[in-house]
């Protein structure tokens, strides 16, 4: 799919910027020259003229700018601020379609009205063989030339999601942590050749170690890996839609930032592994972000309560006696929906266009990046609701797919591109008008959270509305209960990233901080819930560090997890499975470790069985008799046969083993003539054994034939 305004910028510098421009933008050029602070050396002005033949596209031939073949160039744009907070002055703004961005190099201080956050980076661009070329600072460039097929991926059906906040970290001084990864140690939890670069001191980054291989997920969500603006934070304030995160390219005791380089290594490294590479894109709102200078009517709304009659006010889930406003959280939010009044160039079809909304435009610009550059095998579209236009989150996805299968079809492999791609939305009201619309492929199902938390502490999930304790297992369990189709429409997770409330925190802090279980009590209900997650229908995501029970170390004043507290710096605690001298802290490393085995072994059974491929579920049996809360379920048989069947004990009970062998828990209805295996202790299981065996307390087992 040729892209106009990305074709364009491998011969010109371009700006595209719909609207009146009371001066023609100026680029700023010159090479990166090292000091306190750094500077721009050999920097020339060049004045941009109107593109032919389009209206509001400004670019200038790089051949017309002096440039030396084979070098490094660092720019700007010079602008007019159309800020309604900064109106009317000069600033220097960061290309808005930059391949890379280097925040070494910052603009000289602004004269007011402009504060130093306004401040952006220069972009960074190579120059051989007379094109302009995506490239870090140092000369590095893109290395997925080699990339394994597309096919050698699995299907969406298969998947096992593990989301992991880039940033993520060790715990520093007094237990508190800090966000120092980078793409470097992320690529060292897959790869046996990568070691760790700001964390080369922990176990799990260590040369030879593949954490995330051994574990056994195939799909890697990067939380927002778009550059953003503040630092050591989750990536929720992107500002350089274009360009990957300059820091998490830039490890501690790099002299510059090698950022294409290392998140193309790290995307080869996942696809080696059959590893599908996910990303999280941020759209409803951005932080510092150029054309919030540029032209900042055309793309953003300043304050939208003040104009709730403005069509980019409210958020997707407003009626007409319900209005509710668009939340940026701090950040400018996107126009999704205004159209402008006047044709202009449209930077995907290279003509001018009538009622063009231009943000949108925007986003299929660095989707059309993503996609092609690194190859992007799955997106999760951040605030679905704040995004608000459902008419553009349809036209994104449908693009991701095309551009998904014109990779596919490049590689000449037949049908099967449908079923290894995947767009889901975060919108926790979970409105499934975005399925039978077809606005979206899937999302992230906030309904299972919820009801398999309940579920593990022995209560129906009174939160959803659900009065009886056998629904609230059947709806988290079968999907389809609560109005999905397909299990590949259902995000399903027992903790996300968004961490913030009750009844969201890491599942460990919940039962040992908030719900005062102990550490062997509370790891064995963190199993229960994860045999829920990994046997549902849907499809099963892991927040980073869930797997072996990690914890909390911020709180805010009041004792919450919060953003005040430091939600989005809070580190996964990868250290927590190091062995240590102190025999009471050594007895809880050894419940970790344990978890870690047992969810493992469910995560290698959900990315290979064929039985839990399918949505074929059926309950055999439930037990509410004298206390006891037993749920069996059947899932499958799979294209070969194969069944798995998970007897869940959500109650105190015990089978009373005093009697010595012939201690059993009779499960009616078992299916005959089939030999079993019991996953989460790797053991077989005669057949006439099966569905006899002996039963304990917040337990499950998980037999597959």
């Amino acid at each position: 799919m040729p892209f106009d305004l990305i074709s364009r910028k491998s011969t010109h510098f371009v700006l595209w910027s719909p609207g009146t421009v009371a001066n023609a933008p100026v680029l700023i050029i010159g090479q990166f020259q090292q000091g306190n602070p750094p500077t721009l050396a050999v920097a020339n002005r060049f004045p941009m003229t109107p593109a032919a033949g389009v209206t509001g596209l400004w670019e200038i031939a790089a051949t017309s700018c002096g440039l030396v073949d084979g070098s490094i160039y660092h720019y700007w744009f010079a602008v007019q601020s159309t800020n309604p907070n900064r109106p009317g002055g000069p600033i220097p703004c960061t290309d808005p379609t930059a391949w890379t961005v280097d925040w070494r190099l910052l603009p000289p201080p602004l004269a007011s009205p402009f504060i130093d956050e306004d401040r952006q980076p220069a972009a960074v661009v190579l120059f051989r063989d007379g094109l302009l070329q995506p490239s870090d600072p140092g000369g590095e460039q893109l290395t997925l030339s080699d990339d394994p097929l597309a096919n050698t991926l699995p299907q969406n059906n298969q998947l096992v999601i593990y989301e992991l906040p880039t940033a993520w970290a060790r715990t520093a001084t007094g237990s508190v942590g800090i966000g120092t990864g980078s793409f470097q140690d992320v690529r060292a939890l897959i790869e046996a050749g990568a070691t760790g670069k700001n964390l080369s001191d922990l176990a799990v980054t260590a040369a030879g170690n593949t954490y995330l291989t051994d574990l056994g997920i195939n799909a890697l969500e990067l939380l927002p890996p778009a550059d953003s603006f503040f630092k050591r934070e989750w990536g929720y304030d992107t500002a350089h839609y274009l360009a990957a995160d300059s820091e998490l390219g830039q490890p501690d005791g790099n002299s510059w930032p090698t950022t294409n380089r290392d998140l193309s290594d790290l995307v080869k490294a996942c696809h080696q592994q059959q590893i599908r590479f996910f990303v999280d894109m941020v759209m409803a709102f951005s932080r510092n972000e150029a054309y919030q200078h540029i032209a900042f009517d055309q793309f953003c709304i300043d304050d939208p309560a003040h104009n709730q009659s403005d069509p980019d006010a409210l958020t997707s889930r407003s009626t007409s006696g319900n209005p509710q406003i668009r939340d940026g959280f701090g950040s400018t939010l996107f126009r999704y929906t205004r159209p402008l009044t006047a044709s202009f160039y449209d930077p995907e079809s290279g003509v001018d266009q009538p009622a063009l909304v231009p943000a949108r435009q925007h986003m299929y610009t660095q989707l059309t990046r993503w996609m092609t550059d690194f190859h992007v095998d799955g997106i999760r579209i951040d605030s679905v609701e704040n995004v608000a236009n459902w008419d553009f989150v349809q036209g994104f996805k449908d693009r991701a797919r095309a551009l998904f299968a014109q990779r596919w079809a490049t590689q000449r492999l037949g049908a099967g591109a449908d079923s290894h791609f995947l767009v889901v939305g975060e919108e926790l009201s979970v409105p499934l008008a975005l399925l039978t619309q077809n606005r979206l492929d899937g999302l992230w199902n906030d309904h299972f959270r919820v009801l398999v938390r309940a579920a593990v502490r022995g209560v129906n999930a009174a939160a959803e509305g659900e009065p009886t304790f056998e629904w609230t297992v059947r709806k988290a369990i079968d999907c389809r209960n609560l109005g999905f189709t397909d299990g590949t429409q259902a995000v399903n997770y027992i903790t996300s990233h968004d961490v913030e409330g009750p009844g969201r925190e890491r599942l460990f802090t919940s039962f040992a901080k908030f719900a005062g279980f102990a550490p062997a009590d509370a790891v064995r209900r963190i199993k229960l819930a994860f045999t829920c997650l990994l046997t549902a229908v849907g499809v099963p995501m892991i927040l980073a560090g869930e797997e072996f029970a990690d914890l909390h170390t911020r709180f805010d004043v009041n004792g919450n997890v919060s953003q005040d507290g430091g939600k989005q710096v809070a580190p996964v605690h990868f250290e927590l499975l190091d062995n240590v001298n102190d025999p009471i802290q050594q007895a809880v490393v050894l419940l970790r470790q344990d978890l870690l085995a047992y969810v493992s072994r469910l995560v290698h059974l959900r990315t290979s069985s064929l039985a839990l491929s399918v949505n074929d579920t059926s309950f055999l049996h439930v037990d509410f008799n004298d206390g006891k809360r037993v749920v069996v379920w059947q899932r499958g048989p799979g294209s070969d046969g194969s069944l798995v069947i998970v007897l869940a004990n959500f109650s105190d009970f015990n089978t009373d083993t005093s009697i010595g062998s012939s201690a059993e828990y009779v499960v009616p209805n078992w299916p005959s003539g089939q030999s079993w295996r019991e996953i989460t202790q790797e053991r077989n299981v005669p057949a006439n054994f099966a569905g006899r065996e002996p039963i304990f307390a917040w337990e499950a087992k998980v037999y597959v034939s």
